[in-house]
Order: C-alpha cells, then sequence, then structure tokens
C-alpha cells in the first residue's frame, strides 16, 4: 500500500523557483550520508533518504576528463533508486531523485593551481581515494600538507517524462580548490590518530577536526562537506525557467 511521503520543503524555505516547484512533490535523496541530508534541511529541502545500491566501481581511467567520473557515478545511482521505486510501486513513483557523488583530486601545486589540467600536458589528476587506515591517513595527509587538493561533487536528478525510457537526467559538477597548510608532523599524526579521517575521501573532514589542516577554500565550502547546495538551487531555478513541463509528469 502506498504511503504519502512528507513534505519535502520546510517552512523556512526561502520561496525560489525551484522550491516552489518541488511543494507536493516526492523528492528523494539516493543517499544515506548525514552531511547531504544536513546541508539539504539547512536550506528548506527535507527530501527522503533511498539509498543507493549501486557498486560505485566505475573506473575513473576510462574517463577522458576525471570531473566526468563522480557526475557518472552520481548518474548511475540516481537512475538506480527511480528504477527500484517505480518497479516496486509504480503508482507512487519519485517525482524527483537527486543523487551525488564526491571526489577527491590531486591538483597543481599553489603557485599555479589557478591553471586548468588540460593547459598540462601530460599531467593528468588522480583520485584520492578513502584511506584504509590510519597508516594509510598519515601518509595522505603528508602528500597532501602544504599542496591544493581538488574537491569535485557531481549532482545528477531523474525525473519523470513521457518519453522513453520514461525519465529525464540532467547532472552538473562543482570544482573547489583546497589549500593546506604546511601542518606540523605532530598535528598531521595527532589526526590521522583521531580516526576523523578515515573513510573519508581525501582522509579529512573539513567540518570537522579536519579543519585545523585546512588554510583555506577557494570556492563552495559545502562542497567540500559533501553537496554543492547554492549551485543545485540555481539549477533547480534554472531547469524550471527553461522547461515548463519539468516535473509535470
Amino acid at each position: 500500500m502506498s504511503t504519502k511521503p512528507s513534505p519535502a520543503v520546510l517552512p523556512h524555505a526561502l520561496r525560489i523557483p525551484g522550491l516552489n516547484k518541488l511543494f507536493g512533490k516526492r523528492v528523494i535523496l539516493a543517499s544515506n550520508s548525514p552531511r547531504r541530508r544536513d546541508i539539504l534541511r539547512t536550506y528548506g529541502l527535507a527530501p527522503e533518504i533511498v539509498p543507493s545500491t549501486f557498486e560505485e566501481d566505475l573506473n575513473p581511467m576510462s574517463f577522458e576528463d576525471i570531473h566526468e567520473y563522480p557526475v557518472a557515478t552520481a548518474t548511475h545511482k540516481a537512475v538506480e533508486v527511480y528504477e527500484r521505486l517505480v518497479t516496486e510501486d509504480p503508482d507512487n513513483g519519485p517525482d524527483l531523485i537527486i543523487a551525488a557523488d564526491t571526489v577527491v583530486l590531486t591538483h597543481a601545486q599553489p603557485l599555479s593551481s589557478e591553471i586548468a589540467y588540460s593547459e598540462l600536458p601530460g599531467v593528468r589528476q588522480e583520485v584520492l581515494e578513502k584511506p584504509d587506515s590510519k597508516a594509510d591517513n598519515l601518509r595522505m595527509l603528508l602528500d597532501l600538507n602544504g599542496n591544493v587538493c581538488e574537491v569535485v561533487t557531481g549532482v545528477s536528478l531523474v525525473f519523470p517524462v513521457i518519453t522513453s525510457p520514461g525519465y529525464d537526467i540532467r547532472s552538473i559538477e562543482e570544482r573547489t580548490l583546497v589549500y593546506f597548510s604546511d601542518n606540523s608532523q605532530q598535528l598531521l599524526e595527532a589526526y590521522a590518530d583521531s580516526g576523523e579521517g578515515i573513510d573519508r575521501a581525501g582522509g579529512f573532514a573539513v567540518q570537522g577536526l579536519g579543519g585545523l589542516l585546512i588554510r583555506k577554500v577557494d570556492g563552495d565550502y559545502n562542497n567540500v562537506v559533501g553537496f554543492p547546495a547554492a549551485s543545485f538551487f540555481r539549477f533547480l531555478d534554472l531547469l524550471v525557467e527553461e522547461d515548463d513541463d519539468f516535473l509535470e509528469v
């Protein structure tokens, strides 16, 4: 039996086109990340939480542009949840699926951080995976110390349309540079020993104790935490303005 979803738009939400369009809609966040949930709630959106079962096993090396990698992963997450929910309950399908994937990439050194990697022949950014131990976390932090990394989040939206295959996909990406201070060995060891960086892409949490390691953030801070809220809501507004049929199916 279908259950009526809780209102997705909270009372404190700004009355902007994208959020106005979501009133009365079934909105799903395809993630169990508390950080993404909390960021969205801060700005007045409280989607249902339905984590994706996508394996997230895409090969980063298969992408000519590494920035397409998190967008592709987010898209697979969104499609998996959409198809599953429609199959489980065709009469109560979602109106909008939101999925995101955040990766941390190596970047140019501080003196050349404004230079795109496409302008540096033979140089390819590498994905900084989650450390698998405190020792691995310390190794990663030593590499990042005094340097710059790039945090990239891909956000994909899936929503129903009347044409085959029954849904459409729209995506954006957000890039933020994170500058590490020239931290002492003692501070890096203490942070690695805290365990906070374990299971975090890049081995640090900017919103937690890891903030002590950071000199500055160039770009959207929320993107480093896990979800680029400002770009997301601007994107929603744009979809509403450009497509009269958006979320009308």
